[in-house]
């Protein structure tokens, strides 16, 4: 996630978020006499009431505060010119775009494809395919030639040729060579629709009717169904790929020194937080979040983690691209519920082929929603306009298109004149419609540019015809603005300011402290007699690695060490270990007998600017910006109708 969208997550879910409508509306202030009303701040208050963790938000007063300081921002940013921004333009055409989609949908339509998605997102199938290439605007004469192609492989198919030697031979994807045809396991979503249509409407085992995609023809087989593996859980202990740099270090065998330790009876959870170098996990003894498949970098552990088939069985050491594994399966978690999965499968919906049956719903409704007359005369004039070039692509504009100015077409009140009529017919040159004669092609294409133009007439009324729209519309174009005037003002000035940084950081360096730290040899065992073999090697200054070596004999790993500079309270530590220079005495945690070698002993002491420069910029930011507001207060003129505002509060109240 991009720091710019955590922005907008908590601006919109705390801080000014909301579309309930109010229907009190008085001017609540103004800044330089441009007016706020009170129906904008109810409304967000009420959105935040139950949201905001800090009391002093809610307190109504303190609330008024905080949004004539965001106002006073908003103001700052268009007197700067921020709204003229290409980057903001841009972005807030994306987003409304985005928000539109919402608009668009036919909900029965779309409940229909998520359930058929959901339904079939519990079966994984495996299939192998043929494919005969052809383009979807294809002339007959090729459409023909490849169908009679497909016709004939699907024939022989059918009668018992080798499926895998007719992809090898006949199949123009040009991975058949490679891998026969077969496509692996694949479910909902994955392919294109008809292409999964016939995946899931043929029987495993079976081979499938002919089928068209916008690819070409093929014919599938159905190699294997099985179901949906589903979301697991799992503990894990890695050791990294060794860098450059790290030349003594072997990842393959130190790995294999803790899956020793296992077979051993040790505990998987306590060799993680010892020696796991997937610091995100170490200190929750290895336990990663849920994940299914795909859903991670690397389909080695995937794979290896949905073969244990029961919890608590523990794997071999693995490679991955990032070095060495041991995988513990912790739980298993079935596919979602289709409510759990609802939000995700109806972006899914719009995505994909799916999402032409909406398409044409929508079109059917927009038709009985609004009043459209087509002119005929202007209409006949640009039918006598277009050619049989159509059919080639090469017909073009006419020179005088100026004079087709008339309206060819009025939705409601607006009127869109014959050139538009004429471009879009030129752009549909290379489509799929290529009806004939010439006369049922432009009443074809007027069919096309009719939906276009109601969708577009739709659009351009949203905020109009939905409030809430309008509304999510407005604070969203605020929040954007105040984004870009906060990282010119604010956060950029932070990071550059390295005179006033230093400055700040002179009179807050006390509340960055480390903690006493300590520079540390720790060597662990579930064996006594060992550990003091470990001890009297340690006192003899031998290293880590000699240690082990001396001790970890005929394949058994009696011996683990880890050495490092820990800071107090860290999971590397023992926790009754003492912080005195030199070897300690055996002492025992749980299961495990431990000696340590302390080489330093680092008092608490004064973070460097370097060390704590992260949280420092962080406060840094809050503080300018604390100082910022007060400024803009004198910039601006600030008025506020106080009886207004205790009218406010005892209707909020």
């Amino acid at each position: 996630m991009s720091f710019k969208q955590f922005f907008f997550g908590m601006f919109f879910l705390i801080s000014f978020a909301g579309n309930a409508q109010n229907k009190t509306k008085e001017v609540l202030f103004s800044i330089n006499d441009k007016p706020y009303y009170t129906d904008e701040f109810s409304r967000i208050y009420k959105k935040n009431l139950d949201l905001v963790k800090d009391d002093s938000q809610k307190d109504l007063n303190q609330y008024l505060q905080l949004f004539v300081g965001y106002k006073l921002k908003v103001n700052k940013a268009y007197k700067l010119g921020l709204q003229d921004g290409a980057q903001y333009q841009s972005e807030l055409k994306s987003y409304r775009t985005q928000l539109a989609k919402n608009y668009f949908n036919d909900t029965k339509i779309t409940e229909e494809l998520v359930e058929e998605g959901y339904n079939r997102l519990q079966k994984e199938i495996r299939a192998s395919h043929i494919l005969v290439l052809v383009d979807e605007n294809a002339s007959p004469e090729d459409t023909l030639k490849a169908y009679k192609k497909i016709e004939d492989i699907s024939k022989r198919a059918f009668a018992g040729e080798d499926f895998d030697n007719l992809a090898v031979q006949y199949s123009e994807d040009p991975s058949a060579k490679e891998n026969k045809g077969d496509l692996g396991y694949f479910t909902a979503f994955r392919m294109v629709y008809p292409f999964e249509n016939a995946a899931y409407n043929t029987q495993n085992g079976k081979i499938s009717k002919i089928i068209r995609t916008r690819f070409g023809y093929h014919i599938l087989k159905i190699n294997d169904i099985r179901a949906n593996r589903g979301e697991i859980t799992v503990a894990h202990i890695m050791i990294l790929k060794p860098k450059p740099e790290e030349t003594g270090k072997d990842a393959e065998k130190t790995i294999n020194e803790i899956y020793k330790k296992i077979q051993q009876g040790e505990k998987f959870e306590d060799l993680a937080k010892q020696f796991s170098e997937d610091k995100s996990s170490s200190s929750k003894g290895g336990v990663l979040n849920k994940f299914g498949s795909g859903q991670l970098s690397s389909e080695e552990f995937e794979n290896v983690a949905f073969s244990l088939k029961n919890v608590g069985d523990i794997s071999k050491p693995f490679q991955s691209d990032f070095g060495w594994h041991i995988v513990k399966l912790v739980e298993k978690h079935p596919v979602k519920s289709l409510d759990e999965m609802k939000n995700e499968l109806e972006s899914k919906v719009g995505k994909d082929d799916r999402s032409k049956k909406i398409t044409a719903s929508l079109n059917e409704k927009l038709r009985k929603k609004y009043t459209y007359k087509r002119d005929a005369k202007q209409f006949g004039l640009i039918s006598k306009l277009v050619t049989n070039d159509f059919y080639e692509s090469k017909w073009s504009v006419p020179a005088n298109a100026k004079d087709y100015t008339a309206t060819v077409l009025t939705i409601n009140n607006k009127k869109i004149d014959g050139n538009a009529f004429l471009n879009f017919i030129d752009k549909q040159q290379k489509g799929d419609l290529k009806v004939k004669p010439l006369s049922k092609l432009v009443d074809a294409l007027y069919d096309r540019f009719l939906d276009e133009q109601l969708t577009a007439y739709y659009d351009e009324n949203l905020e109009t015809e939905f409030p809430e729209f309008a509304n999510v519309m407005e604070e969203y174009r605020d929040g954007l603005l105040l984004f870009d005037l906060m990282e010119k003002e604010i956060w950029d000035r932070a990071k550059t300011d390295t005179i006033g940084l230093k400055k700040f950081y002179d009179g807050h360096k006390m509340e960055h402290m480390w903690k006493k730290r300590v520079d540390v040899t720790i060597a662990s065992s579930t064996k006594q007699d060992m550990i003091k073999k470990a001890q009297a090697l340690l006192k003899k200054n031998e290293k880590p690695q000699d240690i082990k070596d001396k001790l970890n004999v005929d394949n058994v790993i009696n011996v683990m060490t880890n050495s490092g500079v820990f800071e107090e309270g860290s999971d590397a530590l023992p926790k009754t270990m003492k912080y005195d220079v030199g070897v300690s005495d055996v002492f025992k945690e749980g299961e495990y007998y431990f000696v340590t070698k302390v080489d330093n002993v680092l008092p608490e002491e004064v973070k460097t600017l370097e060390e704590c420069k992260g949280k420092i910029v962080n406060d840094y930011q809050q503080y300018l910006e604390q100082g910022w507001v007060d400024d803009l207060k004198k910039e601006f003129t600030v008025k506020i109708n106080n009886d207004v505002f205790e009218n406010v509060k005892r209707q909020l109240k």
